[in-house]
């Protein structure tokens, strides 16, 4: 599977083709499946653009990517930056079973207080989880999660900075961790997100790319939008 992660937590000004508003947001779900995507993650914003749990504002931007691109598996973040208290988080995601539009599934840092919680309300209301494991501390509190093998996937996620070796490495020692436990999607950010992806398709794993992950193509040119990077990252798992 490749996914598009189309904006992510990133601010208006860091790209120019960052999807913000549920206008934008559902013309570009359309444009990245036509690119090859078979799955969208995406951030949901206020109008200042901050990511938000607020469940209106999720209602209002999933009902236009449904109009947009009805089938397509969406995907939305329970980060705790949108909502650090852990009780207010457990609660925006609760209110999302009452929603007209619902997210096919949500990803969940096992790092962040209070995660346990979290994908308990999302299974309560017939979301998916994702696992997000971001280092070993998080892969561990996951193995001992009561949830581990309720999660739809285990997401690998890179941190920037790292090289193509050292990106390969930490892949490979989280990998190992996490043994086979569950469906597996590695990806990296900023750095770390094209070597990620290339690992990926060699060990046949799925992965993602878009905005939120990466604003460059492979050789370091500026991605013109998410679209670009997903028929690039096609390309590239198509040869692996």
């Amino acid at each position: 599977m490749l996914k598009a992660c189309v904006n992510g937590a990133r601010r208006m000004g860091e790209h120019p083709a960052l999807p913000v508003g549920a206008v934008d947001v559902a013309r570009d779900v359309l444009a990245v499946v036509a690119a090859g995507a078979d799955a969208v993650h995406l951030h949901v914003k206020d109008e200042r653009g901050d990511d938000t749990l607020d469940g209106p504002t999720l209602d209002t931007v999933l009902t236009a990517v449904r109009r947009s691109a009805p089938g397509v598996p969406i995907g939305v973040t329970t980060g705790a930056w949108a909502l650090p208290d852990p009780d207010l988080r457990v609660a925006a995601v609760r209110s999302w079973g009452g929603l007209t539009a619902r997210p096919d599934f949500a990803s969940v840092n096992w790092h962040e207080e209070g995660a346990d919680r979290v994908a308990a309300a999302l299974l309560e209301i017939g979301v998916g989880v994702e696992a997000g494991l971001w280092h070993a501390d998080g892969v561990r509190a996951w193995l001992a999660s009561p949830y581990r093998d309720r999660c739809l996937r285990v997401l690998v996620e890179l941190p920037g900075g790292l090289g193509a070796v050292a990106a390969e490495d930490e892949a490979a020692r989280l990998l190992e961790m996490i043994g086979t436990h569950g469906d597996v999607l590695l990806h990296g950010e900023d750095e770390s997100a094209w070597p990620a992806l290339r690992m990926a398709g060699r060990l046949g794993l799925s992965t993602r790319i878009g905005l939120e992950d990466v604003l460059v193509l492979p050789d370091g040119r500026p991605a013109a939008d998410n679209a670009e990077l997903v028929r690039t990252a096609r390309r590239l798992l198509e040869k692996a």
